[in-house]
């Protein structure tokens, strides 16, 4: 593999948020999830759930719930506001103020037509969803009580509604509530004394409703005359979620998740079926607030931040890697931006910068000086989309959704010097990347689906020129550029990568179009090949000055790669390479590093994959024969970047999750042992 110095970094405390929201569309295959700091992330779960796109958060926005109506995507919280996003230039679209107080829920038709929210003040309000815009319509029956769940009947004509310590059923096209009144219990013993709020309805087509609530109970009705049916009682603290398909889940303040399935209760009574508790499952160490069923799994999220993909086993014929528990922790996106030659880490918050210089460790740890702080909540209420820091160590950039700010720097030891560049080119208002070029010449800034390339000088900044794509309306997700200048290459969630030429100033190619999403690429900085790695762990090398694959990509498509690198269940979110090693490509997920010598063979499927162990046990002589291109080290804790200084030291910034847990409030509700 080869000696480095090595810096381990764990200052970066990075924290996600929790999960406060989550909707599956099941036509495109997109889960969107909503945290509790008001962003909105977009997995592709066609493509090995890979985290395509990210809206960043906002101080004053609430989500309580998402909602899917066709490829739209709407959210609705607390802030009394109906978002809808645009998902092509990630961004909040529109808000609109709802007038009913705040929002808990929102849910549409099947059809696609209407939107029903419940509010504070008791009103239930539809909206009709028009082709731009949505347009208020009407609002059903008040009740006295906030409406805290909704779900339509599927053929659009009913609505039920949860409240605390009833279930009232609408009649939409009148407007007018049922003759029903589902009355639920409250709790036993000491917790008779305090109202059941319904946090979750589900409304099915044969008119069964299912509901769960505080005390505890997941409930069975008949919708047709408010009869309750049957009483699961599947907890002593809340069920918060409920979701339904082909089966019913809920979701627990203790952090369980509970499958109910419609099947006959024993096998002598087919012809009876019955709402049956079928699977419990603990993946969660705090409340689970958001669920959803796709067709073969269970996906669930909550207080502790991650989101949990549980696969249904009888969905599989035999157990693989599709089958296998997924949970994912860290953005599939950089959040580190390293200054190689000047030794300078820049981490990005949600709402602030921090800017370390490294240093010599000093035998405990590693000796890192905190050179610059930026607060950006105290410049507005937008969160950071993406920052970068030149390699030279002197320009420093972000962007929110409203604004790019890019700073001037002078380092000398531990002072620093920092000048805001006053004027920007009235063209840069916003970007989803940032990078700078090698020689820190230039700017390059994506928004949606192009580049501006700003000129940077030290009395000026100025606008060039805009690289468009001949096609795509996807936004660019992933942006690189060579180490001599010429080659500026990105990539968007279409699976689309453009190679510029940035001398020119004009498009050179389009790498041909494979069927998973990049996760990361890099350019070669003394080959110009473009190494890309894609969410199906992928991986092909592209020689952008003869336009085609190279011979090392060639063969290593038709070879295939190892299962135990196929089977990883992270994505590569790094590329980088060794200049004093023309051969080595180094990539990391969240749980390896690893060095690809593209001068050693290739390892087949009877080749042992993870090797190192091995290889120190041989001898000088044995060795040569059991080394293969891939080098594995996995003896750094959960990664979230890796650089390669220029004085050939690795930069491992680690973030353990036992760190981000021991950070997290304490749960609500904690099952003992034997209650």
């Amino acid at each position: 593999m080869g000696e480095f110095k090595v810096h381990r970094v764990r200052f970066f405390d990075y924290m996600p948020t929790a999960i406060r929201a989550m909707a599956f569309n099941a036509h495109t295959e997109r889960l969107a999830l909503g945290r509790m700091d008001g962003s909105v992330e977009i997995f592709n779960f066609a493509d090995h759930y890979f985290q395509e796109k990210v809206i960043p958060g906002k101080d004053s926005r609430s989500i309580e719930a998402l909602c899917w109506v066709r490829g739209r995507l709407f959210s609705a919280g607390l802030n009394g506001e109906i978002t809808e996003y645009d998902l092509e230039n990630l961004r909040p679209k529109y808000s609109l103020e709802a007038y009913g107080g705040p929002i808990w829920t929102i849910t549409s038709n099947s059809q696609g037509t209407h939107l029903a929210i419940g509010c504070e003040d008791g009103t239930v309000k539809l909206f009709e969803v028009l082709e731009e815009r949505i347009q208020f319509e009407r609002n059903l029956d008040r009740q006295k009580g906030r409406i805290i769940s909704l779900s339509w009947h599927p053929s659009g004509t009913q609505i039920a509604a949860g409240m605390s310590d009833m279930i009232r059923v609408f009649d939409v096209p009148t407007g007018e509530l049922g003759t029903a009144m589902l009355l639920v219990d409250r709790g036993f013993g000491g917790s008779k004394s305090r109202e059941t709020v319904v946090w979750s309805v589900v409304f099915l087509s044969d008119c069964t409703i299912i509901s769960g609530d505080s005390a505890g109970k997941v409930q069975v009705w008949d919708g047709h005359t408010g009869t309750l049916v049957k009483t699961h009682l599947v907890t002593k603290w809340d069920v918060l979620a409920l979701s339904d398909e082909s089966s019913v889940v809920a979701g627990t303040s203790e952090g369980t998740v509970i499958q109910f399935q419609f099947i006959a209760p024993t096998l002598q009574q087919q012809q009876d079926k019955e709402w049956v508790r079928t699977r419990t499952f603990k993946n969660h160490t705090h409340d689970v607030r958001a669920l959803a069923e796709i067709e073969t799994a269970i996906v669930s999220g909550g207080m502790d931040t991650q989101l949990v993909v549980r696969p249904l086993l009888e969905k599989f014929d035999e157990r693989s890697h599709a089958s296998a528990l997924r949970k994912i922790h860290f953005p599939h996106r950089n959040l580190v931006f390293c200054a190689k030659k000047a030794g300078l880490l820049l981490f990005q918050f949600p709402g602030q910068l921090e800017l370390w210089r490294l240093g010599e460790s000093d035998g405990h740890g590693e000796n890192l000086t905190l050179l610059f702080f930026c607060d950006v909540s105290l410049q507005g209420e937008d969160h950071i989309c993406c920052s970068a820091l030149s390699s030279c160590g002197g320009w420093l950039a972000y962007s929110t959704m409203s604004s790019v700010r890019l700073y001037r720097l002078q380092t000398d030891n531990n002072d620093i010097s920092i000048t805001k560049v006053p004027k920007l080119p009235k063209v840069l208002r916003s970007a989803h990347q940032l990078c700078f070029s090698s020689d820190s010449s230039k700017l390059f800034a994506a928004f949606s689906q192009s580049v501006l390339v700003i000129a940077l000088s030290q009395s000026e900044c100025k606008y060039v020129h805009t690289l468009k794509p001949k096609s795509g309306q996807q936004p660019i997700h992933l942006m690189t550029n060579s180490v001599d200048g010429k080659w500026l290459a990105t990539a968007n969630s279409d699976c689309e990568i453009h190679v510029y030429n940035v001398q020119k100033l004009k498009l050179h190619c389009i790498v041909p179009v494979y069927s998973s999403c990049p996760s990361a690429m890099g350019i070669h900085p003394t080959t110009n090949n473009l190494t890309m790695v894609h969410a199906d762990q992928q991986i092909f090398e592209y020689s952008i000055v003869e336009k085609q694959y190279t011979d090392w990509s060639r063969k290593l498509q038709k070879q295939g790669l190892h299962n135990l690198w196929l089977d990883r269940d992270t994505p590569v979110t790094d590329v980088t390479f060794n200049p004093k090693n023309p051969e080595q490509i180094l990539l990391h997920d969240m749980h390896m590093f690893c060095i690809i010598d593209q001068s050693l063979p290739l390892p087949d499927q009877k080749t042992q994959f993870y090797n190192q162990m091995t290889l120190r046990s041989l001898s000088e002589q044995e060795r040569p024969s059991h080394l293969h291109a891939f080098k594995i080290c996995k003896t750094f804790q959960d990664l979230l970047s890796v650089s390669l200084l220029g004085d050939q030291s690795l930069v491992m910034v680690e973030r353990p999750l036992l760190a981000i847990a021991s950070q997290l409030p304490a749960p609500v509700r904690q099952k003992k042992f034997a209650t």
